[in-house]
C-alpha cells in the first residue's frame, strides 16, 4: 500500500503547461526531457553547467515568504525530478517569431547580438530570469552578472551587452555625444584635440568635443532620446513595476512590432495552492528520495549512508556524465524546513546546509548593508569570493553545504570559512548533533569529518570584531565562471600595544591562513600564523611570512594541475596582498589616540587594491550609405536572428527523425600510439537496447579517407595514433543506451612510442612531408652585413574552436541507395564525396544538406568527416536513420584545433632599426594525419612579414608529425601565428636598440606598390592610413605618456599601451578552391528562392548574398529567400573558409540575378515604372521567359601558391589596433582597459555585421594570444596521462567572457574605401560603390595588441625588479607566464628571473 504522505503525481509545468514527470528517470536531466518532448531551443553545449547555453528560468512558489521566485538554472545538470512542483520556462515560452517577440529576444535581434544563433537562447533566459526575478529595472553590473555563466563565441558579448543594457536603470549622462552619432549610423572621425567629426547622410559636418549628453533616455530602445518627450516617458516608465512594464511593452528596438502582444506565463495557481509533500521514486539506476522532514532525512541517511544528498547536483551530476560515478540513491533536502533557514544570531549567522548560494549571499549582503563595517568583514569576503564562483545558473541552485561537503581542494568557500572561525554543525540520526571546526573539518582528498550516516546541518559564520580584518583571495585563469588555480582566505586581528618609548603600537594579536589549490586539501597556514603572531605589522614580519610560506605550501615538481612555480608564488603574493591591505584598513581604523602609520613605500600600495571593473561599453563608426534606397549598404539584421532569439532555429541535433531512428556512439582509442591485439564487443551487445557495433570490417566501400591525401583510417585495423581515434561505432534506440554500451567494448592495446609535441618531433625527426619554401633576397649576406642580429625561439601554443554546438550529423537513407546527409559543416561537399567514398556509391545518390552551423571557425571543414563517414555505415547497412552528437570532451580531443607553431628565427637589422633579413624555421605539430596542415603551413609563411618590408628573407616549413589529432583549419589558418613571430621580432628588434616599438612598426610598414618576399605587388594598399588612424583615434602618445605616469606611482600594478597592424591576404591558396555557384528561382508571386554553395555559421552570409540578390533584382529583401546549402541544388561547393565566401558566393549570386534582371528588363520597361515586381515577373511568365539562373563566379588573376605566378591572393585586407591594458603584477590579472580598432572592409554590404565580425574576431584573438590554454599529456605536463587532453571542456578551457572584453571597445570602419578588386565594387557594377568582403580571419589577428600592451606591462615591473630589457614571452599570456617573468622578490624563491613556463607546442 503506497504511502499517502508521498506524493502520487510527479508534476511540474513547462511553460504554462501542466506535465506529469515520468517514472523511473531519475538519472535524466532537466535538458535531456526538455529536448525528448520537442523543446529543442534549450541546447546540450556542454554538459558541465559551464557554457550556459541550456538556460532555462525555474519558478516556485515560497510559501513562508508568500511570494513566486524566479531563478535561471543549466538544465544539462539539473535532474529531471528536482524540477517537482515548480514551473519551468523555456525560450520557447517567451514569443516566437510567427506570433510576436519578447523584448528580450526581439532587442537582441536588432541590436546584432545573434550571430550563429546557438548560444543565445541560454543569453536570452539569462537576462529573462533576471527581470523577472527583481522587482525594479536591473543596473548594468547585475545584468553582467546575470550574463556571466554565459559563453558567445561569435560576437565578441558587445551587442548582447547593448542589447540588455537598454533595459538597465539608466544615467543618460552616461551617453557621450560621439556615443550619440555612433549609434545614428554616422560616420564619425576622431581628432587628435578628443573632438569628432561627424559626416552625417546630409553631408554636414559638425564638430564635437565629446562632451556628455545629458538629454532624456528613450523608454523603447534606452538610448539617449533626441525627440523631446523621452524625459516624461522615462520617469512614468521607471515608476512601473517591472511585471507591468513588461506587459505594456509593445514595441522593440528600430520599430520592432510584435504580431501579437507578449505576456509574461503566468505561474501556474494550483502549484502555489500544493502542499509538498515527500517523494520516493525508484528506479533501475538510481532511486530519488525527496523528504519534507529533518528527521525522516536522518533516517534516510542512515539507512543508506552511501548516498548522495543532491540540491543542485553541480557536482554530482558532472561525477555521473564524466567520471561514470555510480549513485543508486539520491537524497535531495531541498523541501526540509530546517536545512534551508537562515538566522541570525548574538554571535553571527547560522545557514542551513541547502541553503543556495545566491540566498546566502543574498542575506550576508543584507547583514553587510545594515551592520557595523567592523562586523561584517567575513561576509564581505564570501560575498566577493561567490561573486566569481561560477555563473549566476549555477549559484541559483548550488547548496552551501554541498560545496563543503564535496571537500573539494579548489573550493573557493572553504578556505574562507576555515579562516575566519567558521564551525559547521553535523547531524546523525542516534547520534544528536556534533560542531567541528571549519579549519579541522578536512581531512584529505575529498575526505571530510562526516560519518556515513551523518548530515551536515549548519554553518555557523561569526561576527567580525574591531581590527580583524578577512579577505579572500582567487586566481584563476579567467576571472569569471572559472575554477580557481590557488585561493586563500585569511584573517588578522590586531591589537595596541605600548611600545618601549612609550609610543602607541600595533601588533598581530590573531591569525589565521588557509589555501587551496596546493595539495590534496585545503592547507592551513600554521607556520605563517606562527611567523606574524605577537609581531608588529612591519616589513620585517611580511619578510618572515613570506618565508614561512614556504614551509605551508609545498608542491611536488610532477603535482596534479602543474603551474608548480606559479602557485606556490600565488600563495605568496596573496599574504602579501593581504598584510598590505591590513596596514591600510588599520590606518584608516585606528583611533586618534592610536594611530597606524603603515610601513610601506607610496608606491606599494597599489598592492592592495582590490579589483573592480568598470561597465563594458563600445562605439562604432561607419559610413552610412548616401543611397536610401539601396539595400547594399544598410544594417539590416541576420536573417535568422528572430528564430534565433526565439529558440525556433533548427541545428542538426534539432531535426526530428522518424521513430526507427538509431543514436550513435563512437568506440575510441585510449592511448597515443598503441597495437590493437583484441576488440571485443560481446558485453556491449548484450545491453538491452543496442542494436550494433561496426568497425572497419562492416565498411562496404574503402576505409581510407583523407581531405588532402589519404592517410587517415575511418576505423582504426591495426595501429591507433591518437587518443581518440575512432575503433568502432555502436548503435543503440537512444544515446544514453549507446554511451552505457561503449563503455563496455574490451579493447586490449601494446603501447608504442609516442610524439606530443614539436620539439619531441624535431628530436625524433618526425615529420609529414612537405617541401614548403620561400625566399627572397640574398639572406646570408644581408645577415652578414647587419648591425644587430637576434635569434632563437618563439612559441605559440594551439587554440580550441568552442564552437558552441559540437560536431552533430545525422544519416537517412532512402529508396535505392539513396541518402541524405544534414551535418553541421562548412563543407557539405565534402561529406557528400567522403560518406559517398566509404560506402561504394556514386556522388549522385548521396545529397548532403546544411541548413545553419552552430558556430565552425575552420573546425568543421574537414575534422566533421571522419565522423560523418562513420555513421554512414551502420545507416546504410541498416537502413535506419542514425544521429549522432559528440559529447564537449569528445569534440575537444578527437577533432583537432588550431596548430601550435615553433619558429627557430634569426633577424637582422640596422640601429636605426630597419629589419634587412629574416630567417624562420616554422614547425607546426600537424598532429597524427596531414589534414589541412600543409596548407595551413603555407599560409603562415605568406603572412610571416605581417605589415613589414623584409628585403631579404626564408622561410622553411616543416610538419610535424604528433600523436595528437590531426590539427586543422582555424580562423586565419596559419595567418595569425606567421603574424605573431613577425610582431615578436619587432618587439624584440625595439627592445635591442632602445626605439619605442611603435617606431619601429612604423619605419618598416609597406607601403603601395611594394612587393611582398612572395612577389605579389600591393596594389591599393591602405595599412599606412589604417594605421595612422588607429594611433590618431587612440590618442596614442598622450595616452603612453599617461601610462608611464601611472608606472612610476604604481609598484604592483601596472600599465602597457601597444599597437599592432595586420595584413592579411584574401583567397583560398589552392586555385582551383577559388570558384563558386549560385541558384536563383523567381516564382510567380514575385518571391525569390536563392541557394549557393556557402554555409552560413553566423557571419551573416546568407543574409548578404540575399542583400546583394535583393538590390540586383530592385525587390525588397524580405521577397528573398534563402532555406539551406545542399548538394544537389549547387554541386561541387568549396569550404566555406578563408574568408573568401562572401567574395565568390557573392560573385556567383550577382550573375545569377543579373541574368535574371536581364531578361526581365524588357517586360520591366514595357509596363512601366509603377509596375510590381509580381506584375513584370507574370509577364515574363506568360511569355515563357526563364525565372531560374545559375550563376557561377571564378576569382579572377590569382594564381594560387607554389602553382606558378605570384598573386595567390585576391587582395589584402588592412587593419590596425590600439589597446590599454592594467595588469595586477603579484597575480598575473588584468583588464582591458580600452582598444581602438581600424579595419579596412572597403564600403560594406551590411556595416553592422562586418562590425561584428570584426569585434568577435578580435575577442577570439585575444583568447588566443592571452588566455586560452590547451594542456596535452606531453613532456611537458607529466601529470597528465599520456596524450590525454586536460583542457577539454569548459571547466578547465577557458575562452573569453563578457567580463574579458575591453572596457572601452571602438571599431572603426574605415571610410569611402572601396576595393576594386572584390566582388560587388564600382567596377564590377557601375550603380554601386560597395565592396563585398567577409570579416572573419583579417581581425583576428589584431587581439595581439592585448598581448603586446601587457608585455609593455611586465617591462615596466621587470625594470622596477632590477630586469630591465627584452625577455622572452611565449604565447598564450596566461597569468602564469605574466606573473612570474614579473620577477620580483617574492617569485624569486621559486623560479629565475626568466623562467620559461611549460607550454604544449
Amino acid at each position: 500500500m503506497r504511502d499517502p504522505e508521498l506524493e502520487t503525481e510527479l508534476l511540474c509545468y513547462i511553460n504554462g503547461k501542466r506535465q506529469v514527470l515520468p517514472p523511473n528517470r531519475a538519472e535524466t536531466t532537466l535538458l535531456q526531457y526538455l529536448r525528448e518532448i520537442g523543446l529543442t531551443g534549450t541546447k546540450l553545449g556542454c554538459g558541465e553547467g559551464g557554457c550556459g547555453a541550456c538556460t532555462v528560468m525555474l519558478s516556485h512558489y515560497d510559501s513562508s515568504a508568500g511570494k513566486v521566485v524566479h531563478r535561471s538554472a543549466n538544465a544539462c545538470l539539473c535532474p529531471l525530478y528536482a524540477v517537482e512542483g515548480m514551473q519551468v520556462i523555456t525560450v520557447e515560452g517567451l514569443g516566437n517569431s510567427r506570433d510576436g517577440l519578447h523584448p528580450v529576444q526581439a532587442r537582441l535581434a536588432a541590436s546584432h547580438g545573434s550571430q550563429c544563433g546557438f548560444c543565445t537562447p541560454g543569453f536570452v533566459m539569462s537576462m529573462y530570469s533576471l527581470l523577472r526575478s527583481q522587482d525594479e529595472a536591473p543596473s548594468e553590473e547585475e545584468i553582467e552578472d546575470a550574463l556571466g555563466g554565459n559563453l558567445c563565441r561569435c560576437t565578441g558579448y558587445r551587442p548582447i551587452l547593448d542589447a540588455f543594457k537598454t533595459f538597465a536603470k539608466v544615467d543618460p549622462r552616461a551617453y557621450t555625444e560621439e556615443a550619440l552619432s555612433a549609434a545614428r549610423g554616422n560616420a564619425c572621425q576622431l581628432l587628435p584635440s578628443g573632438g569628432t567629426v561627424v559626416a552625417s547622410a546630409a553631408s554636414e559636418t559638425v564638430t564635437t568635443t565629446g562632451q556628455t549628453s545629458t538629454g532624456p533616455v528613450c523608454p523603447s530602445t534606452g538610448l539617449p532620446c533626441g525627440c523631446g518627450a523621452g524625459a516624461a516617458a522615462w520617469q512614468k516608465r521607471r515608476r512601473l513595476s517591472m511585471d507591468l512594464m513588461r506587459l505594456q511593452q509593445r514595441v522593440g528596438p528600430r520599430g520592432v512590432v510584435p504580431k501579437v502582444p507578449t505576456a509574461e506565463p503566468i505561474f501556474p495557481p494550483e502549484l502555489k495552492l500544493r502542499r509538498s509533500k515527500a517523494l520516493c521514486v525508484p528506479g533501475e539506476h538510481v532511486t530519488w528520495h525527496r523528504p519534507v522532514e529533518l528527521q525522516k532525512l536522518l533516517d534516510l541517511k542512515k539507512q543508506f549512508p552511501a548516498a548522495r544528498l543532491v540540491v543542485g547536483s553541480t557536482e554530482v551530476g558532472i561525477e555521473m556524465k564524466y567520471k561514470d560515478t555510480k549513485v543508486p540513491v539520491v537524497l535531495t533536502p531541498t523541501h526540509v524546513p530546517e536545512l534551508n533557514q537562515i538566522s541570525i544570531t548574538s554571535e553571527g549567522v547560522e545557514v542551513g546546509a541547502a541553503v543556495t548560494l545566491t540566498n546566502m549571499m543574498v542575506a550576508l549582503q543584507a547583514q553587510i548593508a545594515t551592520r557595523p563595517k567592523h562586523q561584517v568583514s567575513s561576509f564581505l569576503a564570501v560575498v566577493n569570493q561567490l561573486r566569481w564562483f561560477a555563473g549566476n545558473q549555477i549559484r541559483n541552485v548550488s547548496s552551501v553545504g554541498g560545496n563543503i561537503c564535496t571537500g573539494s581542494p579548489i573550493s573557493d568557500l572553504n578556505p574562507i570559512w576555515m579562516a575566519c572561525r567558521a564551525v559547521f554543525t553535523a547531524l546523525g540520526a542516534g547520534t544528536g548533533s556534533r560542531t567541528i571546526k571549519a579549519s579541522e573539518f578536512f581531512l584529505g582528498y575529498r575526505q571530510v569529518d562526516l560519518q556515513p550516516h551523518e548530515i551536515l546541518y549548519k554553518i555557523t559564520i561569526p561576527f567580525t570584531r574591531k581590527f580583524e580584518y578577512v579577505r579572500e583571495f582567487k586566481q584563476s585563469p579567467r576571472r569569471e565562471d572559472d575554477i580557481a588555480i590557488v585561493n586563500a582566505g585569511m584573517r588578522v586581528q590586531l591589537a595596541p600595544r605600548e611600545e618601549a618609548d612609550g609610543s602607541a603600537g600595533w601588533v598581530i594579536e590573531e591569525a589565521e591562513f588557509a589555501f587551496g589549490g596546493v595539495a590534496a586539501k585545503a592547507v592551513v597556514g600554521k607556520a605563517v600564523a606562527a611567523a606574524l603572531v605577537g609581531q608588529p605589522l612591519d616589513q620585517a614580519t611580511l619578510k618572515a611570512g613570506l618565508a614561512a610560506v614556504r614551509q605551508d605550501v609545498v608542491i611536488g615538481a610532477s603535482a596534479p594541475g602543474g603551474k608548480v612555480e606559479y602557485r606556490q608564488s600565488l600563495a605568496a603574493s596573496f599574504l602579501f596582498k593581504f598584510l598590505t591591505h591590513a596596514a591600510l584598513m588599520l590606518e584608516k581604523d585606528a583611533p586618534a589616540g592610536g594611530a597606524f602609520i603603515p610601513d610601506l613605500p607610496p608606491t606599494h600600495r597599489s598592492a592592495a587594491k582590490e579589483y573592480s571593473r568598470a561597465h563594458a561599453h563600445g562605439v562604432q563608426f561607419h559610413a552610412s550609405n548616401p543611397k536610401v534606397d539601396d539595400i547594399v549598404g544598410q544594417s539590416y539584421q541576420h536573417m535568422s536572428a528572430d528564430l534565433q532569439v526565439s529558440g525556433e532555429a533548427q541545428y542538426v541535433d534539432d531535426l526530428k527523425l522518424s521513430a526507427d531512428a538509431l543514436s550513435a556512439v563512437l568506440v575510441t582509442s585510449s592511448r597515443p600510439h598503441a597495437r590493437l591485439l583484441s576488440v571485443d564487443p560481446t558485453a556491449a551487445l548484450a545491453l538491452p537496447g543496442v542494436v550494433g557495433y561496426y568497425c572497419a570490417k562492416d565498411v562496404p566501400g574503402s576505409n581510407i579517407i583523407g581531405p588532402v591525401i589519404f592517410d587517415e583510417e575511418v576505423f582504426a585495423t591495426e595501429i591507433v595514433t591518437c587518443v581518440g581515434q575512432v575503433i568502432g561505432v555502436l548503435v543503440a534506440d537512444n544515446e544514453v543506451i549507446a554511451r552505457r554500451a561503449s563503455k563496455l567494448v574490451a579493447i586490449e592495446y601494446e603501447d608504442l612510442p609516442a610524439v606530443m609535441s614539436c620539439e619531441e618531433a624535431i628530436a625524433a625527426g618526425s615529420y609529414h612531408e612537405y617541401d614548403g619554401k620561400i625566399e627572397c633576397g640574398d639572406v646570408d649576406t644581408a645577415m652578414a652585413a647587419c648591425d644587430h642580429v637576434i635569434e632563437g625561439t618563439y612559441k605559440v601554443g594551439g587554440q580550441e574552436h568552442f564552437y558552441l554546438e559540437t560536431q552533430v550529423c545525422c544519416v537517412i537513407p532512402g529508396e535505392h541507395d539513396e541518402l541524405t546527409l544534414f551535418s553541421s559543416t562548412q563543407a557539405p561537399a565534402k561529406h557528400q564525396k567522403y560518406v559517398a567514398g566509404v560506402l561504394g556509391l556514386p556522388d549522385h545518390k548521396v545529397v548532403s544538406k546544411s541548413k545553419r552551423v552552430g558556430g565552425g571557425f575552420g573546425g568543421k571543414e574537414t575534422r566533421a568527416l571522419f565522423v560523418h563517414a562513420a555513421i554512414a555505415v551502420p545507416a546504410y547497412l541498416l537502413r535506419r536513420p542514425v544521429r549522432i552528437s559528440l559529447d564537449r570532451d569528445e569534440d575537444m580531443q578527437m577533432t583537432g584545433q588550431r596548430h601550435a607553431f615553433l619558429a627557430n628565427y634569426k633577424v637582422g637589422f640596422s640601429s636605426r632599426g630597419m629589419v634587412q633579413a629574416v630567417h624562420i624555421d616554422l614547425y607546426n605539430n600537424a598532429g597524427n594525419s596531414l589534414d589541412l596542415s600543409g596548407a595551413v603551413m603555407d599560409t603562415a609563411m605568406l603572412h610571416s612579414d605581417c605589415g613589414y618590408k623584409v628585403p631579404h628573407m626564408r622561410l622553411v616549413g616543416h610538419l610535424c608529425r604528433t600523436n595528437q589529432a590531426s590539427n586543422t583549419a582555424f580562423r586565419g589558418f596559419g595567418g595569425p601565428q606567421g603574424l605573431m613571430f613577425a610582431e615578436m621580432w619587432v618587439d624584440q628588434i625595439s627592445k635591442t636598440i632602445g626605439m619605442p616599438s611603435v617606431d619601429v612598426r612604423s619605419a618598416n610598414m609597406y607601403t603601395e606598390g611594394d612587393l611582398t618576399h612572395y612577389g605579389q605587388p600591393l596594389e591599393e594598399c591602405k595599412m599606412q592610413i589604417c594605421w595612422d588612424k588607429a594611433l590618431a583615434n587612440a590618442g596614442y602618445a598622450e595616452r603612453a605618456e599617461k601610462v608611464a605616469q601611472f608606472n612610476a606611482v604604481n609598484r604592483w600594478r601596472k600599465r602597457g599601451l601597444a599597437a599592432t597592424p595586420t595584413k592579411f591576404g584574401q583567397c583560398f591558396t589552392v586555385k582551383f578552391l577559388n570558384q563558386a555557384g549560385a541558384l536563383a528561382h523567381i516564382y510567380v508571386d514575385g518571391t525569390v528562392l536563392l541557394t549557393h554553395g556557402g554555409v552560413e555559421m553566423g557571419q551573416g552570409l546568407h543574409t548578404k548574398m540575399a542583400m546583394i540578390a535583393a538590390q540586383a533584382l530592385s525587390v525588397p529583401l524580405h521577397k528573398v529567400y534563402i532555406s539551406e546549402t545542399s548538394t544537389d541544388k549547387v554541386p561541387n561547393a568549396s569550404p566555406t573558409a578563408a574568408s573568401a565566401s562572401s567574395d565568390l558566393y557573392g560573385g556567383a549570386v550577382l550573375d545569377a540575378c543579373s541574368q535574371l534582371a536581364a531578361r526581365l528588363a524588357p517586360f520591366r520597361e514595357a509596363l512601366g515604372p509603377d509596375a510590381s515586381f509580381k506584375a513584370v515577373v507574370n509577364a515574363a511568365y506568360m511569355e515563357r521567359v526563364d525565372l531560374c539562373a545559375h550563376g557561377f563566379y571564378k576569382t579572377p588573376d590569382v594564381t594560387g601558391y607554389g602553382e606558378g605566378g605570384n598573386r595567390p591572393f585576391n587582395y589584402y585586407c588592412y587593419g590596425a589596433a590600439v589597446s590599454e591594458v592594467e595588469l595586477d603584477t603579484l597575480t598575473g590579472d588584468f583588464q582591458i582597459l580600452r582598444t581602438d580598432i581600424v579595419m579596412d572592409v572597403g564600403n560594406p554590404i551590411n556595416p553592422a555585421i562586418d562590425i561584428g565580425q570584426i569585434e568577435g574576431a578580435f575577442v577570439q584573438g585575444m583568447g588566443l594570444f592571452c588566455l586560452e590554454e590547451l594542456q596535452w599529456g606531453d613532456k611537458q605536463h607529466g601529470w597528465i596521462k599520456p596524450g590525454q587532453l586536460f583542457t577539454r571542456g569548459p571547466g578547465t578551457y577557458k575562452i573569453p567572457t563578457s567580463n574579458d572584453i575591453p572596457i572601452d571597445f571602438r571599431v572603426s570602419l574605415l571610410t569611402d574605401a572601396p576595393n576594386a578588386r572584390a566582388v560587388h565594387s564600382s567596377k564590377v557594377r557601375p550603380r554601386s560603390v560597395h565592396t563585398l568582403q567577409l570579416w572573419g580571419s583579417p581581425p583576428l589577428f589584431l587581439g595581439a595588441s592585448v598581448f603586446f600592451a601587457l608585455k609593455e606591462a611586465v617591462y615596466s615591473a621587470r625594470a622596477d625588479a632590477g630586469h630591465p630589457g627584452w625577455f622572452q614571452l611565449d604565447s598564450p599570456a596566461t597569468g602564469e607566464r605574466l606573473r612570474m617573468l614579473c620577477a620580483d622578490h617574492i617569485t624569486a624563491p621559486y623560479a629565475a628571473h626568466d623562467i620559461r613556463c611549460k607550454i604544449s607546442c
